[in-house]
């Protein structure tokens, strides 16, 4: 069958659907090869998924001050040649790219060379890859009701985010006995994300001994490089044991937010449709440093049909009631 390109590497948010995709044209019995950056994360993820062909394209993400200019220009210069290599080489029947730095070099190529160019954007505000991009794509993919102006001419497509297969909810018992959490005490999942996990990880250090109190348990996802796996143990009020966990990254998303009573997370597109797809109830804490501060678009929109809560970063305070009190307003 034929082989397909998928441009999807640089965050765990462009590289999950990029997977899922793959799986799903592997079931279909076509070839997929996915183009992913040289971050450890992408190295991190796509471990999991040995049956997956990948290659790693030199890129860099681009911005006005000189230095990360200049790494942008050589860079995707090289990407550029790697891809047209590439390219010439496999002749792939069609390319498919998720945004992101990845995308530029490859999707230029196969301009060049002829072969069909689909682009997904999953965010809310369509990122300035694909709003760039889109100019020499033959089909744009945007989440239902986003349009991008200017690009009526092509065949456009509104659709959700893929999801990988294995991140389904799971019965809330078997989810917690997976994790070897007590199913006896309420469980705060928080993710961060990759980028903007800091504030997160800070907050919940601040609010462990007030939610300890509540006897509400915490299980901490803090990002690549921003922590390290371990747990602690403390008491509640009436002095029965509380666990709290920490990972710097996880294997188990479907489980973990299955296992969850709340999640307090970023607002990625990606996040947002997991927490879709396992039907559980967040408080999102849009990263105010994303680009055209698409995740708050995308959580006010995850909001309005009714997943959960906005907080601003500006208002999102260090003591562990407010969330204690949002067990009770999402109906946990």
């Amino acid at each position: 069958m034929s082989e397909i390109l998928i441009a999807c590497g640089g965050t765990g948010g462009h590289l999950a659907p990029g997977i899922a995709l793959a799986e799903a044209l592997l079931e279909r019995g076509h070839t997929p090869v996915l183009f992913i950056s040289h971050k450890r994360v992408d190295a991190r993820l796509v471990g999991k998924y040995p049956g997956l062909r990948t290659e790693r394209v030199p890129g860099a993400p681009f911005g006005l001050r000189p230095d990360v200019l200049a790494r942008f220009v050589f860079k995707q210069s090289q990407g550029l040649a790697f891809s047209r290599r590439y390219l010439r080489a496999a002749r792939p029947a069609a390319i498919v790219g998720f945004g992101g730095f990845t995308n530029a070099a490859v999707v230029i190529a196969g301009r060049q060379l002829g072969i069909p160019v689909a682009l997904h954007e999953a965010n809310r505000v369509p990122g300035r890859a694909i709003r760039v991009l889109s100019r020499i794509a033959d089909r744009l993919y945007l989440p239902p009701g986003v349009r991008l102006p200017g690009r009526l001419g092509l065949l456009v497509r509104h659709t959700g985010l893929p999801v990988r297969r294995e991140i389904v909810r799971l019965p809330r018992d078997e989810a917690r006995a997976l994790l070897g959490v007590d199913p006896g005490q309420k469980l705060l999942v928080v993710l961060g994300g990759s980028q903007g996990s800091g504030q997160l990880n800070q907050w919940v250090e601040q609010a462990l001994p007030a939610l300890a109190q509540e006897g509400i348990q915490v299980w901490c996802v803090t990002g690549l490089g921003k922590g390290v796996l371990g747990g602690r143990e403390l008491r509640s009020k009436t002095g029965v044991p509380v666990r709290t966990w920490s990972e710097p990254f996880t294997d188990r998303v479907g489980p973990l937010l299955s296992a969850a009573d709340l999640v307090v997370s970023r607002a990625g597109a990606g996040t947002i449709a997991e927490l879709v797809r396992c039907e559980t109830p967040a408080i999102l804490v849009p990263y105010p440093q994303a680009a055209d501060n698409h995740q708050l678009a995308n959580a006010r929109h995850f909001e309005q049909q009714g997943g959960g809560l906005v907080l601003e970063q500006t208002t999102f305070r260090s003591s562990g009631r407010r969330c204690s009190t949002a067990f009770s307003m999402t109906g946990c």
